[in-house]
């Protein structure tokens, strides 16, 4: 396994310390629940223990971006009313951490046993999508035009699966391309033992137009999946459509999509074909 550090051990005490510091900071600021704590902690330490620093950095550089917006303007009124519609409030639980970095976990891993770009460009692909989402559904929330169904074009309410605007569309592009540019930034970093930098500025371009066309592709995807596929229930309360089972402190009623397609899965199909489409196109760079 190549990477800065080859004494796994070293490697995975580094990984424990570093992310159970990071996962301890973010429940205290109750960015992560309990048991997404727990689990960004086993995760960081898999990314560190099997990967290099590009596979980590882009993780915390996604953590760190996504926070940052989901804290921005909570308590404003349209963010309160779209987040009242989500299945999950602002605290990532486990479900939500492995939705956003499993996948990647597992291409580290795969990277780390059977080296190959193609699978740090999935990589990219799949954490330029979860990034591009949360961005679109935290600035997007923002947005004074009234969103649009991406299946019918018609008006929706704000928080609505499948609701897109411009400035949401905007923001996941903006995240997506972020990605790119965080990891292009990374692999150009001389590594210990290498004489100089090992990415061009015509690669780095590639490499970020890459993670901003797969990245904006899963999260059209992700919306998509939202308007059709994925469960939503009918608060038999105040009347709202939510993804809750449970509003207004009353059981909801399922009223469309398949009952077993939760956000958090539908973030995670959707990455992944981020990721195939990041290798397709790493092909031709």
């Amino acid at each position: 396994m190549v990477g800065f550090i080859d004494e796994w051990w070293l490697r995975l005490f580094i990984g424990l310390l570093g992310s159970g510091l990071a996962a301890a900071a973010a429940y205290r600021a109750r960015a992560l629940s309990g048991s997404g704590a727990w689990s960004a902690l086993a995760m960081g330490t898999g990314f560190v223990t099997f990967g290099e620093p590009v596979w980590f950095g882009v993780l915390i550089a996604f953590f760190i971006s996504s926070t940052f917006w989901s804290k921005w303007k909570r308590h404003t009124r349209s963010k309160r009313d779209a987040e009242a519609k989500y299945a999950k409030g602002g605290r990532r639980d486990a479900g939500q951490v492995w939705a956003n970095g499993g996948a990647g976990l597992v291409l580290c891993v795969l990277h780390a046993l059977f080296p190959h770009d193609g699978w740090l460009l999935a990589y990219i692909g799949v954490m330029a999508s979860v990034n591009a989402d949360t961005w679109a559904t935290e600035i997007g929330a923002l947005s004074r035009s009234v969103p649009r169904s991406i299946v019918s074009g018609k008006q929706v309410p704000t928080g609505t699966s499948g609701g897109i605007t411009p400035l949401g569309s905007a923001a996941a592009l903006g995240g997506a391309a972020f990605i790119g540019a965080v990891s292009a930034l990374l692999l150009a970093i001389p590594q210990p033992g290498e004489a100089a930098a090992g990415l061009s500025g015509v690669a780095a371009a590639g490499l970020i137009a890459a993670a901003a066309a797969a990245g904006l592709a899963g999260a059209f995807a992700d919306s998509l999946l939202g308007a059709t596929g994925q469960a939503m229930y009918r608060c038999q309360v105040c009347g709202s459509e939510t993804e809750r089972v449970s509003h207004c402190g009353s059981p909801t009623r399922h009223i469309r999509g398949f009952a077993a397609l939760d956000n958090d899965r539908v973030n995670l199909l959707s990455s992944l074909l981020a990721g195939l489409l990041a290798f397709a196109i790493g092909q031709f760079l």
